[in-house]
């Protein structure tokens, strides 16, 4: 099996988790989402653990549902068994009682827009965007909804999901979805500086102060919360990618 996903390991405390499709921007796969929830569910074991980065390989986080592998045909055995893998990524992320942070590089596109919300502190790139665009290809926007509902406001949501607009790099800062937006050549940069620091607190603080902050918000298991966004069908057969994903 080729390697979907990649962990490197900078420090002890620290791990990137690196979507490896570059050819396709990172676009998701039934296989890569099973390597994803393998490298959290392994990362989530090991106690030194305690901040996770995820970024994607080459110049760009990632485009979204990789459509050409999904309208194949014949399909591939995975396409009916993706909401259940695509879940499990979320679930972990959820769950986690480590710091997230993401590492916004080029787009973040439909589910890749999903990833990055998904994330505790998201690093940007001045030139780079992050768009919720499935009203635009006339899909449901499930796990998008799902992370919007926990951390913005109604508002804020609407702006993202009924445009479906690119939002970029300084826009996602100033509306408090991005931690952080830099020059592009300088996100892992300050990705690296933030996780540093990150990594210095005690990590059964970092534990403890997770699981607090989740519970004080939400006391839904991860499954029912996701259960409530999950639908409709992520794939519908005449659905079309969005600029994004080719550009």
């Amino acid at each position: 099996m080729s390697e979907l996903v990649l962990v490197e390991r900078p420090s002890s405390r620290v791990a990137h988790v690196v979507l490896n499709r570059p050819e396709r921007r990172n676009a998701l796969t039934g296989p890569l989402a099973d390597q994803l929830a393998e490298a959290l569910e392994q990362l989530h074991q090991d106690d030194d653990v305690t901040v996770i980065v995820l970024r994607g390989a080459g110049d760009a986080f990632c485009s979204g549902l990789d459509l050409k592998e999904f309208g194949k045909n014949p399909q591939p055995d995975w396409v009916a068994e993706f909401p259940a893998k695509w879940r499990r990524v979320h679930a972990q992320l959820f769950d986690s009682d480590r710091i997230v942070v993401g590492a916004l590089q080029r787009a973040a596109v439909n589910g890749g827009a999903a990833l990055a919300l998904a994330c505790d502190l998201l690093v940007a790139g001045d030139g780079s965007f992050l768009q919720v665009g499935e009203i635009q290809q006339g899909m449901a926007a499930p796990m998008n909804m799902a992370w919007l509902r926990l951390r913005y406001d109604e508002a804020l949501a609407a702006r993202l999901v009924l445009l479906g607009d690119r939002v970029p790099g300084p826009e996602l800062e100033r509306l408090g979805i991005a931690y952080q937006s830099v020059p592009g050549d300088q996100v892992l940069d300050a990705v690296d500086e933030l996780t540093e620091r990150l990594a210095t607190h005690d990590p059964g603080g970092v534990r403890r102060i997770k699981t607090s902050l989740r519970r004080t918000i939400v006391t839904e298991t991860a499954h029912d919360w996701f259960a409530r966004s999950l639908r409709a069908d992520p794939m519908p057969g005449n659905a079309r990618p969005v600029a994004a994903t080719d550009s």
